[in-house]
């Protein structure tokens, strides 16, 4: 079992965010920044807590244990003034604050960025919405299942003669979560450079859609909507996954000309590299069946552990397909230490993933578990100087 690196030197260390967000984009987001160093700060309404918090797994709150490692919790009511005021204070010594509000209501409780920026001129503001802060759909429920589908993914993803298939994941949510950490480390290079804070308008919709290629280029070019292929390119060939002898999946991608030149020789059909059906990728994708004829039938006949030692002693780019028990039990898995089994107290430990990515000269560390709800209310209040007898009383009128 591995141990927390509780004083690990990071290199975010000193840097202090205030996450006002619930469920998957704005954790993740904070999770880079938190995995790296930053003081984050979970501010939570009282009682309930980030809505992740209540996605168990047999009882457990799996999400929240891995997404909001490394971070600390404080339950604070902002409908309530001196909540309100409390946050404002917090916000004087912060860096940063995200939140994912529907676009107007930050301003509607009184915290719009103008407020924010005048009690820290410094401060990076993120907000974090389905849509974004303007244009028609502002005002819309923003959940990633619906950006996944206005996007174009959805579209783009399945079987053509099958329905569009959504991500089994929180994909668009865990994209833009990506996004932001950049973002905010852009801003805050912004900040060291000029004194000036920002506002960062990230809504799920655009990151999203930069993700899946030049689609809008492609179809000026074409006027086509290309169908849905399953796990074919619609640029490259071979590729596809092939089911093996015994039962297993092989996932390959030839998309080189010397990776299709080194397949078909290794296959002993080589009179494919000169078939005119065959030359190029377009050729290759526009033929994908007799492309992947060949391929298909060795790989069937041969099991998941022959078809791959063929594979990588002919040095072609083929892998096996795991699902999560074979991807733990992978010995590249267990050498790299991608999966980190942490102490849990209710589970006794919990595999989660290292911190990515790593750093030479300045990692990250996993340094403290996820946080109990309003677990550090009263260190964080204490340092903006409400003392125990005070928050004492605001506990009493459920303020924290």
């Amino acid at each position: 079992m591995n141990a927390f690196q509780s004083d690990a030197s990071c290199p975010l260390d000193g840097l202090v965010v205030l996450d006002l967000t619930r469920l998957v984009a704005g954790n993740m987001l904070s999770l880079q920044l938190a995995d790296f160093g930053a003081e984050v700060i979970k501010i939570e309404q009282p009682g309930k807590g980030d809505p992740l918090r209540d996605w168990r797994i047999e009882g457990f709150s799996v999400h929240w244990k891995v997404y909001a490692r490394n971070k600390k919790s404080v339950t604070l009511d902002l409908r309530a003034d001196e909540g309100k005021e409390l946050l404002l204070k917090l916000v004087e010594k912060a860096d940063v604050l995200i939140e994912n509000f529907r676009p107007g209501t930050l301003e509607t409780m009184g915290f719009a960025p103008e407020v924010l920026l005048k009690r820290n001129a410094g401060i990076v503001v993120v907000r974090i919405s389905g849509w974004g802060q303007d244009g028609p759909y502002r005002l819309r429920p923003g959940f990633g299942t619906l950006v996944e589908g206005v996007s174009g993914f959805a579209a783009k993803n399945g079987f053509e003669d099958r329905e569009p298939v959504l991500p089994p994941l929180a994909m668009a949510d865990m994209i833009t979560g990506l996004y932001g950490s950049f973002a905010v480390m852009t801003a805050l290079r912004h900040r060291d450079q000029t004194g000036r804070g920002q506002v960062i308008d990230l809504p799920l919709l655009d990151p999203m859609y930069s993700v899946l290629g030049p689609s809008a280029a492609v179809y000026k070019l074409t006027q086509k909507i290309d169908p849905r292929i399953g796990s074919r390119s619609n640029t490259a060939g071979p590729r596809n996954v092939f089911p093996t002898k015994d039962g297993r999946w092989i996932s390959m991608s030839a998309s080189m000309q010397v990776m299709v030149n080194r397949l078909y020789t290794a296959l002993g059909v080589p009179e494919m590299l000169t078939d005119p059906r065959f030359r190029t990728n377009a050729d290759r994708v526009a033929n994908a069946d007799a492309v992947e004829a060949p391929i298909r039938a060795f790989i069937s006949t041969h099991t998941l552990e022959e078809g791959m030692a063929f594979f990588e002693k002919n040095e072609i780019t083929a892998a096996p397909v795991y699902a999560i028990d074979q991807f733990i039990e992978d010995p590249h898995v267990i050498a790299r230490k991608i999966v980190v089994d942490m102490p849990d107290k209710e589970m006794g430990s919990i595999p989660m993933h290292a911190v990515v990515p790593r750093l030479s000269e300045s990692p990250g560390a996993i340094r403290r578990p996820a946080p109990e709800l309003g677990e550090h209310t009263a260190e964080l209040l204490g340092r903006i100087g409400i003392d125990a007898a005070t928050q004492l009383g605001l506990k009493e009128r459920k303020v924290i």
